[in-house]
């Protein structure tokens, strides 16, 4: 008779482990039939927003804990720099590197004024948008062809594929793993074949849902819309995790449950029943805000780098997180063929670090110092929001406008100009106060230097000299006109600023002392965006030299406050994301070593589905055979640095792992030009 294999009594994981050792196409030999034809393999990709390797622990997170010792454990995993959500996210759905798809950072300058063809109805906006944000993301795709990425995504792929999609979570990278379905028809979102439910859905703003969804997330009880991070309390409340607080008022102090229960909802009692009574093969995606959002806004550690984003409020945000994946890995379980043919891949976009806008180093002696941390920031009315010698956000924009002596404008923040024709407001961190016409800081950190402040028409370039995208634990800078010499003054600047922790140039510019170029971190390719003319990698420490990358800290162009959370640095900590894997086609507790990294996921997921990638750039992931059943036991690598060329005795150092062929990145520091450097150095820990 058939040996069946089913999981009743058993936990999900040590089912799949079973299951892996015996596939589903081998059976007893008597009475076999081989005319049956094998199914079609599932996939679930859950991606734990800013979950750092070291987070996972048997207490915080059994169910990922476990998940690493019965599936593959992947050791040497590497976030893509600048370690950012959406530019992860396009590196997760397409398997190419940055230089490629174009999103650089949650905030860049696509070259026009958002909005500027009036898509979705929306005013035109700013020169440096942030992308988290599906409308935006529409805007980009109906300006470069349809998806801005240029490279086919996985989802784009299993959808002619026959495969049914969805992409649930985190407003904005959802959306990225399907891009070019948020491409706008006559102005607005069409209903897209990927079923994406996001922060927006429901709303004016959000992507359309198939009515089949909406009516299973009706006979499911749940809404249609989905509720705000919140958690039901008030703006200023301590329970609402989308408060960040103040320079003297702590963020919050709970996770994002609320949210996060509705989306685990959604997949597992609406989409996911849907798909199987189908009875057609799925891809589906799972983004959980948390820990990052938690991390970001916690109020554990107001103006204290210790315990920083080690605090409980973070520890119970992966907790949160830990129950999300149960409740997904508990409806696979729930129907023995599904969970024998389903693959689960675990990753994160990026690590973390706890923010510091004072201290330079771990000594609490050095402090950052610059031009913009000498005044004293006040708000419209009156009270002091940046603490006395703390770095505001904007600080770079500040800098770059006051050392080349040109007018500085927030690309945010509009007000009415000669006309009643709006212009984007002046900023001025000498006024002392903010006013309702000049600001002291940029609100957000980007900053439009020189030119006049007006907001470029369509099909009109803006007249600025230098764009500051700021970002957090890094920062880019576009210099529109390509003005060589500017960009070597620029940087030239910024090496002597204490926050600084290396620069990589656009190759275009030439070699320049003291940078790398861009290409050397895969941030030159083929991509239909500008390119940065500088990646800005901000300076970062540990409190702890016994545990640097659980400790570490990054000087940030960020509204948040010192002691909360923050990524995008080039450290070890925020590359170094926590990544896992489980199910038929992975093998069973496998700890790989090789270093992998998140453009390793699509193409990793279309050799298991049988999938051929369409792709225009050459800046690809390789398949993670080693972690495939059937696969080599290991994967031969080297750890490799890389050193710049000598400027006012500073260099800019690239410590990276190269394995077949391809490079893994895993930190970028600033150091002394005199330093001897060999492969067995780590001068960035």
């Amino acid at each position: 008779m058939r040996h069946r294999r089913f999981c009743f009594g058993l936990g999900l994981l040590a089912c799949l482990i079973a299951l892996a050792a015996f596939p589903a196409s081998v059976t007893h030999a008597k009475n076999h039939d081989q005319s049956k034809p094998k199914p079609k393999r599932n996939v679930i990709i859950f991606i734990a927003d800013g979950l750092r390797h070291g987070s996972v622990n048997p207490t915080d997170s059994p169910t990922l804990w476990q998940l690493r010792l019965r599936g593959v454990h992947f050791m040497n995993s590497h976030s893509i720099f600048p370690t950012f959500t959406t530019a992860n996210a396009s590196v997760m759905a397409t398997g190419h590197l940055l230089g490629d798809t174009g999103d650089f950072s949650n905030t860049i300058a696509p070259g026009f004024a958002i909005f500027d063809t009036g898509n979705f109805g929306r005013p035109i906006g700013t020169v440096t948008p942030f992308i988290e944000n599906n409308q935006v993301l529409g805007d980009l795709d109906d300006h470069f062809s349809g998806n801005y990425l240029n490279e086919a995504t996985l989802l784009s792929t299993a959808r002619q594929n026959g495969y049914s999609t969805a992409s649930v979570g985190k407003v904005g990278p959802a959306g990225i793993w399907d891009a070019s379905q948020l491409d706008p028809y006559q102005g607005n979102f069409a209903t897209p074949t990927t079923v994406i439910v996001d922060d927006a859905t429901g709303t004016a703003a959000g992507v359309p849902l198939p009515t089949a969804i909406q009516n299973a997330l009706t006979d499911a009880g749940l809404p249609t819309t989905s509720p705000t991070r919140s958690n039901g309390a008030g703006a200023t409340d301590q329970n609402n995790n989308g408060y960040s607080g103040t320079n003297q008022s702590p963020g919050t102090l709970k996770p994002n449950l609320v949210q996060q229960q509705y989306f685990a909802d959604a997949l597992t009692k609406a989409i996911l029943p849907t798909f199987v009574g189908n009875g057609e093969p799925f891809v589906a995606i799972f983004w959980s805000r948390d820990p990052d959002g938690t991390q970001h806004n916690q109020g554990d550690s107001l103006n204290s780098l210790t315990p920083g984003i080690n605090g409980p409020t973070s520890k119970a945000s992966i907790k949160n997180v830990d129950n999300n994946l149960a409740q997904i890995l508990a409806y696979i379980e729930s129907d023995p063929s599904l969970a024998a043919n389903t693959d689960i891949f675990v990753t994160a976009d990026h690590g973390f670090s706890t923010i510091s806008h004072h201290e330079a180093d771990a000594s609490g002696r050095v402090f950052i110092g610059d031009y913009a941390s000498g005044f004293t920031y006040k708000d419209t009315t009156g009270r002091q929001e940046v603490n006395t010698g703390f770095t505001p956000v904007g600080f770079v924009a500040i800098d770059l406008a006051h050392q080349f002596n040109l007018p500085l404008y927030d690309p945010d923040s509009q007000i009415a100009g000669a006309g009643g024709v709006n212009v984007y407001e002046p900023v001025d961190p000498t006024i002392g106060q903010q006013t309702a016409t000049v600001r002291q800081h940029p609100a957000s950190g980007d900053g439009v230097i020189g030119g006049t402040g007006k907001i470029p028409p369509a099909g009109t370039p803006t007249d600025a000299k230098i764009l500051v995208a700021a970002n957090g634990g890094s920062d880019l800078i576009y210099v529109p006109d390509h003005d060589v010499s500017r960009v070597r003054d620029i940087v030239k600047f910024l090496l002597t600023q204490r926050y600084t922790g290396g620069i990589f140039v656009d190759d275009d510019f030439g070699d320049i002392p003291g940078t790398l170029p861009l290409s050397t971190i895969g941030l030159k390719g083929s991509t239909l965006l500008p390119t940065p003319a500088i990646a800005l990698n901000f300076r970062n420490f540990s409190t702890d030299w016994r545990n640097p990358e659980m400790t570490r800290v990054e000087i940030a162009d960020s509204g948040l406050q010192e002691g909360q959370g923050m990524h995008g640095s080039f450290s070890r900590a925020d590359t170094y994301n926590n990544m896992a894997a489980i199910g038929p086609d992975f093998k069973s507790r496998f700890t790989d070593w090789a270093p992998i990294s998140n453009a390793d996921i699509t193409p990793t997921i279309a050799h298991i589905l049988g999938f051929d990638l369409a792709s225009t750039g050459d800046l690809q992931g390789r398949v993670l055979k080693e972690a495939l059943v059937g696969g080599p036991d290991h994967v031969e690598f080297r750890y490799k640095v890389d050193a710049s060329y000598e400027s006012n005795n500073r260099r800019t150092v690239l410590q990276y792992q190269k394995a077949g062929g391809l490079f893994y990145f895993d930190a970028a520091c600033l150091v002394d030009g005199s330093r001897r450097l060999d492969n067995d150095d780590n001068p960035c820990r």
